[in-house]
């Protein structure tokens, strides 16, 4: 556990939370600024500030406990869709540096806007960047 890392104390109990989950890895909270009713978040109890610093382990069984979350919360709170959204870096929209996966019921008409404006790349540009890549 990170002691300056808010996420680390509210995944590991130190700050009370709205918890709909917890095992030994991770806890799932209710986020205190939800998108919608019942977002939440998918915290690891160990910290790792993004996906690129987190264990693979620890990476699928954050995203397995997402599935498993999933149709819970499209039953229980009658949601008609849902985003697991997973952001690393400021700029990618990460304000807290542990990774954390949101979990967001979507309901008809919620107002929300989760998505981004498709480009239009060439061919040229698509191929190169494919070259970048794969290097």
């Amino acid at each position: 556990m990170n002691e300056d890392c808010i996420f680390c104390k509210l995944a590991n109990g130190v700050i009370p939370t709205n918890s709909i989950y917890e095992d030994e890895l991770f806890n799932v909270i209710l986020d205190a600024g939800p998108a919608t009713k019942g977002h939440c978040l998918i915290l690891p109890k160990k910290h790792a500030a993004n996906l690129m610093e987190l264990d693979e382990d620890t990476a699928a069984k954050a995203m397995q406990l997402a599935k498993k979350l999933a149709p819970v919360l499209m039953e229980k709170l009658h949601a008609d869709g849902l985003n697991v959204v997973q952001n690393n870096g400021e700029a990618a929209g990460q304000t807290v540096m542990h990774f954390h996966i949101h979990l967001i019921p979507r309901y008809a008409d919620d107002g929300q806007k989760i998505g981004w404006v498709p480009g239009e790349p060439s061919a040229e540009e698509q191929q190169e960047i494919v070259r970048k890549i794969k290097g």
